[in-house]
């Protein structure tokens, strides 16, 4: 994705995008995006297969749950303000056909109701039938109430969070960014931060024409990989070969605005390179709300700063710097409280 973001950005390389300087690189650009972005095109498919695990239900049931909200049929929630919204009418109920892809919530809460009603149903069906009968009353039985319950209801969180979100910045925006910035990094670890997307996409579209959530959000990216480059500065003095080429490629990556490889791969295991990194974002962030920077969803990481709007650039620029310099910083230094380099000086 950081490799996409890089070949068709405007204004990175000049005020055209690679791809047009360099017509070559569309298909090879379009291939990456495809290869990138699928994942995220049928996140519902994955987060249900994933939370049906947690859950204690079938895997299998919640990737179809999944790709049941996300059928093509429906109408995207990215269309709803191009035209008439199309509805079924069961009994009354007027419901409507609405498709969920790139949601978080719906899927999870769905998920949850789709796992109890399959674990009550194998307590009271017999053996000889639950082939036939658990999986596909249980997912008839959820999709149902997802449609006219769960879902409404779980945009209508996302509603309320978007505005909870515009109130905070617009009155104490340095409270805004620092929650944000505090705790993105682990909203990544479970998933929910696709949830902020729509949050993102709403600001947009509102009188700000811009969010606040996206600078902070790239300011994050940047203090993931500053703490990978620490840590690889740590692998290199404990000359931990494979280990040090795994922070490089990860803090690059992080420093592109793709940072699970730095997180699930360096930060996470070590502690307190993402220590280091949620505290210097959780600050950054503190200063990006309360000097109410706003950009647009685009690249993240370090080219983040051509979404961010140009009468920002000066702060955000500032903030660039100091999220490249303090996690690294602040990692080798926490590392020399951590166990295994508290053992290793005594050793010495």
């Amino acid at each position: 994705m950081g490799i996409n973001n890089l070949l068709t950005m405007k204004g990175l390389f000049g005020p055209k995008p690679l791809v047009e300087q360099f017509p070559q690189l569309g298909d090879f650009s379009n291939i990456i995006n495809v290869i990138a972005s699928t994942a995220f095109i049928f996140l519902p498919a994955l987060i249900g297969w994933s939370s049906m695990r947690v859950f204690g239900g079938s895997q299998i049931l919640g990737l179809v749950l999944g790709l049941v909200l996300m059928n093509p049929q429906l109408v995207s929630q990215y269309d709803i303000a191009k035209g008439h919204i199309p509805t079924w009418h069961i009994f009354g109920l007027e419901i409507k056909q609405l498709n969920y892809q790139g949601q978080v919530l719906p899927i999870l809460l769905a998920s949850y109701v789709l796992a109890q009603i399959e674990k009550g149903l194998n307590k009271v069906v017999h053996d000889s039938i639950k082939m036939l009968v658990v999986g596909p009353v249980a997912l008839l039985i959820t999709g149902f109430l997802s449609f006219i319950i769960i879902g409404p209801l779980a945009l209508w969180l996302g509603t309320g969070i978007t505005n909870g979100v515009t109130f905070v910045f617009e009155h104490a925006g340095w409270l805004g960014g620092a929650i944000y910035g505090l705790f993105y990094a682990p909203l990544v670890i479970t998933g929910l931060h696709h949830m902020f997307l729509a949050v993102d996409f709403q600001l947009m579209g509102s009188e700000l024409g811009g969010t606040y959530l996206w600078p902070i959000l790239a300011i994050s990216n940047i203090c993931q990989g500053s703490a990978a480059f620490g840590a690889w500065y740590i692998y290199k003095k404990r000359k931990m070969g494979k280990e040090q080429g795994l922070a490089m490629t990860s803090g690059i990556s992080g420093f592109l605005g793709v940072t699970e490889p730095a997180m699930f791969g360096v930060n996470l295991p070590l502690k307190y390179p993402f220590i280091a990194s949620i505290i210097t974002s959780g600050v950054l962030g503190a200063f990006i709300g309360a000097n109410r920077v706003l950009g647009n969803v685009g690249v993240g990481g370090v080219p983040a700063i051509i979404s961010i709007q140009k009468e920002y650039w000066l702060v955000y620029g500032i903030c660039i710097i100091i999220a490249i310099c303090v996690p690294f910083i602040l990692t080798v230094f926490l590392s020399r409280f951590s166990k295994e380099e508290t053992k290793e000086l005594v050793d010495e």
